[in-house]
This record gives structure tokens, sequence and C-alpha cells, in this order.
């Protein structure tokens, strides 16, 4: 594994985190393969895998023996990003892995010194990035809420199943008490609908559902269920490098679409506001 090389990027860097405290939910699969994705298209990409089972980073090719700095060591060590990133196997694409200190980081931050900013101050500065991506914690604890207080956005992943409605209704609630307390500026970029099958009735009544209920926040695009995007963590892939062609990997090529076509729209109304 090499450092990454430094780049200059191509602007300013935004901030997006996954995020949803329910597990299963595509939540690793939607981050790994948004952050291929917009790779692809030429953005200067780094994924900060922030769970402790570190499935962003395996499902990477990055094996845990060789990982020497992680995402513990930016939140408590102050290593910086850019010293503790690798570059993937996807040209433009980095990561900041986890490690299996990171397991015990939830007890650490009780006691911890400014517990909730460490990763906005490990962020808040000039990156050689397009994107940062974090990839949270299946839970609302203090590493999700160390995601929310540092970046600009959500991405949420939304299974499609009968609970779905409740549990995006207790996020959002979450989501404004950051606001009001720790980040002002947070919103969710998105909900992305994740185990879609359009077979099946109960696919379709949560689609409605959450789009009657959320409206334009959620993105047209659907992650369908699809073999290839179980398959390909275990090659060490994204499904876009592993099969581009299967409906999972088209469908996040897709989704990254939508993401750059809301973020040219989110610039435009900052520049109008400016």
């Amino acid at each position: 594994m090499h450092m990454i090389k430094k780049s200059k990027g191509t602007g300013q860097t935004r901030l997006l985190a996954i995020a949803n405290q329910k597990g299963g939910v595509g939540k690793t699969t939607t981050a790994i393969n948004l952050a291929t994705a917009l790779s692809a298209v030429g953005k200067e990409v780094l994924l900060i895998d922030l769970d402790p089972q570190g499935n962003a980073s395996t499902g990477l090719g990055i094996r845990r023996s060789l990982i020497r700095t992680s995402s513990y060591d930016i939140l408590f060590e102050e290593v910086a990003v850019t010293e503790a990133a690798i570059q993937t196997k996807i040209p433009r694409l980095s990561l900041v892995p986890s490690s299996i200190h990171l397991s015990g980081a939830e007890i650490e931050l009780v006691t911890a010194e400014n517990r909730e900013h460490r990763l906005k101050n490990a962020l808040n500065k000039p990156l050689p990035y397009d994107y940062v991506i974090v990839d949270c914690p299946p839970s609302l604890n203090l590493l999700t809420l160390n995601a929310l207080v540092a970046v600009n956005s959500i991405v949420v992943p939304l299974q499609c199943e009968f609970y779905a409605l409740e549990g995006l209704s207790q996020l959002v609630k979450s989501i404004e008490r950051v606001k009001k307390h720790f980040n002002p500026e947070l919103d969710i970029h998105g909900v992305v609908l994740t185990m879609y099958d359009k077979r099946n009735n109960l696919s379709i009544m949560v689609e409605t559902d959450v789009r009657k209920h959320f409206g334009d926040t959620v993105y047209k695009t659907v992650i369908p269920r699809n073999v290839r995007l179980s398959e390909a963590p275990s090659y060490g892939l994204p499904a876009i490098i592993y099969d581009m062609r299967c409906a999972g990997a088209q469908a996040y090529i897709k989704l990254a679409k939508e993401v750059i076509k809301r973020e040219r729209a989110y610039i435009k109304q900052k520049i109008k506001a400016a």
C-alpha cells in the first residue's frame, strides 16, 4: 500500500456522511459504490471508514494486517487525514481505513476532551479531494455523532422494508438535534431506497410512502436487490468494478449522477445567497 499522492483537487471539498442507525440497509455498499462512481467521473474522492467492523476497508481490498494508520489515529493521535489515507486499486479513490483499535473508540470518546468535534477538527483544513465520504457505524453513537458534526450533508440508505419510514423519522429527529446543538448547516442530501424489488408489493408500498412524506429529498434512483452487489465485497472490489453491467452497479452510477446534479444546484444556491 502506498501513501496517497498529494493533488490539488478541483475546488472546495464537500463532506458527506453515509448514515443510518439501522444495520443491513446497504450503507457500506452505498459508501463504496458512490465513492467509486464519483472517482470514475474524474472526482478526487476520499472514503473514511469510521465503522469498527471495517467493511468498507475490506470491501476495497484492504487487508487489516497491512493497516498502519487508520480513522482511529485521526481521531485520537492527531494524524493528518492525508497521512492516514492510502491509495486504493481505483484511480482517484483513497481510503482512511478502519482498524481494530476503533472498536474501543466509543468508550474512549466518552471521557475525551472535545469529543464531538474530533473528526471535524481533522477535516477542517484544505484537503486535496473534491469529496470526502464518511461510512458511519450502524448506530447513533459518538462515532456517528462525530461524522454528523463534521460533514455538510447526509446520504441516508433506506431498505425497502415494513419499518423503514419509522426508522427514517427517528433519524430525522436525531439530525435535527445535531443541527440545533453542533452543526447548524447539516442537511439531508438525499434518501436512497435500497434492496428494492419491483416484483414485491412491499417495496412499491414503501417507496410510495417514503416519497409521499419526504418528497424530492428521496433520490429518483433506487438500488435493486442484486446478487452482484452482495458478491463484490468478497473479491475486495466495488460492484462497479466487479461487474459494471449488473443492475446494481448501473443504479449506483445513476445515483452518482444525481448526487452531482444536486451538488451543482447547491453551489448555485450558495452563490446566489452570497
